[in-house]
């Protein structure tokens, strides 16, 4: 695909978006497809003076067009940048994948159709949302009333993820252009093509210039940290590792920015005897294994009840095996590689930790040794353990590949306190066929989010968010809308 933004049809250019344009500058480093470790793009680190520009055009668009648009033209825009992504759907898959290296049918069923959603989904969010009203006696014997309005924050700074990077990016930006606000997005460094894209098309159908900016780079020192610490920028929202989200909130401490974020997770799932065996396994078999493992809300700790615990486990096993790695466009292929070289070796050592702790190997455990130009790629085996201590570190630590310890327990208050038993709390996933047990349990979870008999089963309207050390903050439906607008109350006396 040749775009205005590319150098030449085999080597994609990521330049930075700004006020609607895309412009030079910066330092180029290279982009690496994770399925054969093959360059395939250069992205453009934004310095100080183009996260600076970024601010300025955002600001000069809340004052502007952006920021005079009535809310039904806003929504039509929002429906037009959703048929945008729409129409140019496969360069979008492209896009994503030559970044990701993740098996074609899940950029083609999960990452793109969700990246056009968001933006529909909140188009319809903010049109349906009512604000207080109260009517008052004043102390002379008159009456008074009170009605609040909506206003955006202002300028957006958006960090986002590379693990569903179309999806996670749209899921902030959607919402945050739907209150009115003006965003900065900064892409992973590793996965900055998509969202350069996006640029493309909020260009084509005219979203006017700075209410969508795109700022490439890095953390410290880069331009994660200038879009943190930057002044103009009112509030900051991250999805990722736990420790980065602990640096952004002490560098946005300084001008009292707005945060919210979704961080790491040590998700635990509960196999009861009485569960429908079959839909368990199956179920987390894909929990586990979807994407890598490179799911915020894998579970890499699942307890299952003694009874039936040599029969999940042999029955996860199978279907740890039978998933077909390869390069992405390959028939049939349902499993691809970790994000990077380095994230690799940090999977393949806690790989070895796991065998250092005393851990029964089931499956995997290794790298993948492929043929042709996957053979170059940063593929791992899908892993199974038994025989862990719930104290390990493996199974504490969040690993962040695909692979999970099965753990027995012998009655349901072990289970709920084993489970409980984490510093993270984002997800979790129970199984059994006693409902009752399934509200007491799913109740008793400390986490945002508790599935019963499924898993990544979301409904975009309901709360989305981590306790503990896995976030602040709730997304999805009016919980976005509430964090990108502020009420402000407007007193009438009568």
């Amino acid at each position: 695909m040749q775009t205005e933004n590319q150098t030449s049809p085999a080597l994609r250019s990521c330049k930075n978006y700004v006020g609607g344009e895309f412009v030079d500058g910066g330092r180029p480093f290279e982009i690496r497809n994770p399925a054969t470790g093959d360059v395939h793009a250069h992205a453009f680190e934004a310095d100080a003076d183009i996260v600076d520009a970024a601010v300025a055009a955002a600001a000069n668009a809340l004052k502007g067009d952006w920021g005079q648009m009535p809310l039904a033209k806003r929504r039509q825009m929002l429906n037009a940048i959703a048929d945008g992504i729409e129409a140019r759907f496969d360069d979008f898959v492209e896009a994503e994948i030559a970044d990701t290296g993740k098996p074609y049918s899940l950029a083609d069923h999960l990452d793109i159709p969700r990246g056009a959603a968001n933006f529909r989904i909140f188009s319809d969010a903010v049109a349906n949302l009512s604000t207080e009203t109260f009517q008052q006696d004043t102390p002379d014997g008159g009456k008074a009333l009170n009605y609040a309005v909506r206003k955006p924050l202002g300028v957006v700074g958006i960090i986002s993820p590379w693990n569903l990077p179309l999806l996670l990016m749209t899921w902030k930006a959607a919402p945050a252009m739907a209150c009115g606000n003006a965003v900065i997005v900064k892409p992973s460094e590793e996965t900055p093509s998509s969202t350069t894209l996006l640029g493309e098309v909020m260009s084509s159908v005219g979203v006017p210039d700075g209410a969508f900016n795109v700022v490439h780079g890095f953390g410290p020192d880069s331009a994660g940290e200038l879009l943190t610490k930057h002044p103009g920028v009112r509030a900051i929202t991250f999805t990722g590792e736990t420790r980065t989200g602990e640096a952004i909130m002490k560098a946005a401490a300084a001008n009292v920015k707005a945060l919210s974020f979704e961080l790491g997770g040590k998700n635990a799932a509960i196999v009861f005897a009485d569960a429908d065996m079959d839909a368990a396994i199956a179920g987390l078999a894909r929990a586990a294994f979807l994407n890598t493992g490179q799911v915020c809300l894998a579970p890499e700790r699942i307890y299952v009840e003694r009874s039936v615990f040599d029969t999940f486990v042999a029955g996860l096993k199978g279907k740890a095996e039978a998933l077909k790695p390869g390069l992405p466009h390959a028939d049939g292929v349902d499993f691809g590689p970790l994000i990077s070289e380095e994230h690799r070796e940090k999977v393949l050592g806690y790989y070895q930790l796991a065998v250092d702790e005393g851990a029964t190997v089931v499956t995997g455990g290794g790298a993948l040794d492929l043929d042709d130009a996957a053979a170059r790629g940063y593929f791992v085996e899908p892993t199974v353990w038994t025989g862990l201590s719930h104290d390990a570190r493996v199974c504490r630590e969040e690993i962040f590949g695909p692979a999970c310890a099965v753990i027995p327990f012998d009655t349901e208050e072990e289970a709920i306190r084993l489970a409980n038993d984490s510093e993270y709390g984002l997800a979790s996933s129970i199984w059994t066929t006693d409902m009752s047990r399934a509200h007491r349990v799913g109740e008793a979870m400390e986490v945002g989010i508790s599935w019963v008999n499924c898993w990544f089963l979301r409904d975009l309207r309901t709360p989305f968010g981590g306790v503990k050390m896995s976030g602040i903050g709730r997304e999805g439906g009016v919980h976005s809308i509430n964090f990108y607008s502020e009420p402000s109350n407007i007193c009438i006396k009568l």
